[in-house]
């Protein structure tokens, strides 16, 4: 009987928006998907002492995810994203990650680094679904398109998971059978239940930035356990980021930077229903650095307050904690000198 082949996919970046996408199309075509362990001090170390010094923490910590899968895996999943709109690309680091990978270490399982890129859709997609296939060796053109559709049709569903609300690790429960969109819709997300909510706050930022506990020091538990409704971006309703990106006279390059520019604006256009802004941004991203002065100059000029957080591998959760506290409670006292007024 012939073993099954092992896929490795690194808990990072991509991983927040694409993974059962990926984990999906995997499976449909035999291989079992590993994925490697959360973010923890080891492989932030590991991820360091791999990756060049001007990389940002999202790419180190990415480094440490592909070494804690080495010696588990056949193959470890680096796709090289290029784009996933057709239009904006993601970023240098992003295009050129297989081969930092590549040439960072040795011994590290074969590469599976088919080109993601939706321009010419849905053909760049296809090419992508069928250079994954050919990489494990799957040649029915009839499973591939067959297993492509099974794993489209997951990730539609996880998107709209998202926009409902679910932070990525409970849309992927649902997803997965693991629990029930009920358990997480009915009173369990912040402010449910009918209890009051001290403020609501747009958490905006790379997913991977955001999403990653140990990154962002738990920054979106932190407001959540502050009594803050939180808004992220993946809860924009699509049409109205399309309309946003239409009346800038020009657009980000990056598709991440877009996505959250433009959340930023939309709610800075619906300002009577957040009391502020929360930006995070790791340290060292050049298109990042971009995003946030421009999105806190708009928020400024909307007379909303705005926080940026930028995080690095010396970033302690005290520090997060205390500039959280600090921030909450002076949207609050806006709130009650609003009412008064």
């Amino acid at each position: 009987m012939k073993r099954q082949v092992k896929v490795g996919i690194p808990r990072s970046l991509a991983y927040y928006s694409f993974y059962p996408l990926w984990r999906v199309f995997l499976e449909k075509l035999g291989a079992e998907v590993i994925v490697s362990a959360a973010t923890n001090r080891k492989i932030l170390e590991e991820g360091i002492r791999e990756t060049v010094n001007d990389a940002c923490i999202p790419i180190k910590i990415f480094h440490g995810h592909v070494f804690d899968l080495a010696g588990r895996v056949d193959y470890i999943f680096v796709p090289r994203m290029i784009s996933a709109d057709g239009k904006s690309t993601f970023c240098p680091k992003f295009l050129g990650l297989p081969d930092m990978i590549r040439f960072t270490g040795s011994g590290l399982p074969e590469l599976i680094d088919a080109r993601y890129d939706c321009s010419g859709f849905p053909g760049g997609q296809f090419r992508f679904f069928f250079s994954v296939a050919h990489s494990l060796g799957v040649r029915n053109p009839f499973k591939i398109i067959s297993a492509a559709a099974s794993a489209l049709r997951r990730h539609r569903e996880y998107n709209l998971l998202l926009s409902k609300g679910l932070k990525p690790a409970e849309a992927r429960e649902v997803i997965f059978g693991q629990k029930q969109e009920g358990d997480y819709l009915a009173g369990s997300k912040p402010g449910g239940q009918g209890k009051a909510k001290k403020a609501v706050v747009a958490l905006l930022g790379y997913p991977y930035a955001i999403y990653d506990s140990f990154i962002s020091a738990g920054v979106y538990d932190k407001l959540v356990k502050l009594g803050v409704e939180v808004i992220t971006y993946d809860q924009i309703p699509l049409r109205e980021m399309r309309r946003i990106s239409k009346q800038l006279p020009q657009n980000f390059f990056w598709y991440y930077s877009n996505k959250v520019f433009w959340a930023g604006l939309y709610l800075l256009e619906q300002k009577k229903y957040i009391d502020g802004i929360i930006h995070v941004t790791a340290f060292g991203c050049g298109p990042d650095a971009m995003v946030d002065k421009t999105l806190e100059l708009e928020a400024k000029a909307a007379g909303v307050p705005f926080l940026g957080l930028t995080i690095d591998e010396h970033t302690g959760e005290g520090g997060v904690q205390t500039r959280l506290e600090a921030f909450v409670d002076m949207l609050c006292a806006k709130r009650l000198q609003s009412r008064a007024g």
